[in-house]
């Protein structure tokens, strides 16, 4: 299968070899076929698991894409609209002025609700009842719709809550039974315990700088220290375990390549459709643009996903990345995906260098 494109194999094993990787995967699909699909290190730090072909791990912010799918699924069905108030679904949320807050704000973190006012803790995380009712009562911290201001952590808790309010099962369930298993993709928004075993060990990044972006305004601080996080959480059993949407999925980029598949072939993959074409490029809608308020760099966001700014081989394209260096990759005009994901991270949230090294070999070996 890779010996298609042999110079993706080689700049894989030079990470590998040089110690910017500890343990990794790659994958990529085109018309909706794995063309590159490689794996290899270390599932630990001390070097004593290898890191096999059924090896996962936390790809923390690269969850939301998953998400977001979710949504749009639920949306392409006609049970949610996008443009609709939140209250619609979820009647609460209307307190403190956020009558007119759409769903769509949530989608592309402009909604104003970039962390908790209340002060949290990592435990509350695992009380979805609580982390989303106090979300319905506060108000947003900027105007929705003005300026986008990454939602580390409580997007999934937003988003998540529709979903629930209009399906009745959560987000997790609905990517399981509608997602993850028809299409035998190893990813989960939940993960049993059985499954534990299998799980990579996260590296922290030296210095490990805050999830939500490094900053100091008063909205980067909350987003980064409420709650305080450290890495070794992740290996957690109530963590791996919690639906935690935003920030909480484990798999490996086989799993998120083949899902995000669905979307690069306008909703159809291995014969079985799940979107229509309108309802995957639904995503491509920009929402919002300029300065994020908590990463602090230039953003351009469509439904769920980041769109392409210039520096993608193509127009039609969707990403976002998780913290410590995973990607995801949605090319709707070459129908491919491409997904990286790993255990020794480095302080970045949308997707470092090595993922896109590897990418961008991927890319001067295609003919497309």
């Amino acid at each position: 299968m890779t010996e298609r494109f042999p110079e993706v194999r080689a700049a894989f094993d030079t990470n590998l070899a040089s110690g910017e990787d500890l343990g990794a995967s790659f994958c990529v699909t085109v018309e909706g076929e794995t063309v590159v699909d490689l794996w290899g290190g270390f599932a630990d730090e001390a070097r004593t698991r290898p890191w096999r072909q059924d090896t996962v791990v936390g790809v923390y912010s690269t969850t939301k894409t998953m998400t977001a799918l979710t949504a749009l699924l639920v949306a392409d069905r006609g049970d949610l609209d996008f443009q609709a108030p939140v209250a619609r679904y979820w009647p609460e949320f209307a307190a403190a002025g956020k009558a007119d807050v759409t769903v769509a704000h949530l989608m592309s973190h402009s909604a104003g609700l970039c962390g908790w006012r209340e002060p949290i803790t990592r435990h509350d995380l695992y009380d979805w009842e609580k982390a989303t009712a106090l979300l319905a009562a506060q108000e947003p911290f900027w105007k929705p719709g003005t300026a986008s201001g990454y939602h580390a952590m409580t997007q999934g808790y937003l988003v998540g809550e529709v979903i629930r309010r209009i399906t009745g099962r959560s987000i997790g369930t609905v990517f399981r039974e509608e997602i993850a298993v028809p299409l035998g993709a190893d990813f989960h928004i939940g993960l049993p315990a059985s499954e534990d075993h299998r799980v990579a060990d996260l590296v922290a990044p030296a210095g490990e700088a805050p999830m939500g972006g490094a900053g100091s305004s008063e909205l980067q601080i909350n987003v980064a220290t409420n709650p305080a996080l450290d890495v070794q959480v992740t290996g957690t059993r109530q963590w791996r375990g919690a639906e935690i949407p935003a920030a909480g999925g484990i798999g490996n980029a086989r799993a998120v390549a083949g899902v995000h598949a669905v979307l690069a072939n306008e909703g159809t993959v291995g014969g079985r459709r799940f979107l229509s074409a309108a309802g995957c490029r639904k995503a491509l809608e920009p929402q919002v643009e300029g300065v994020d308020l908590i990463l602090g760099v230039p953003m351009r966001f469509g439904l769920g996903f980041a769109l392409n700014t210039g520096f993608l081989p193509h127009p039609n394209t969707l990403f976002w990345g998780g913290y410590g260096g995973s990607l995801a990759v949605i090319d709707l005009d070459a129908r491919t995906s491409i997904a990286y994901a790993m255990n020794k991270m480095s302080g970045t949230t949308t997707g470092d260098f090595r993922a896109f090294g590897l990418a961008t070999a991927f890319w001067e070996a295609s003919p497309g």
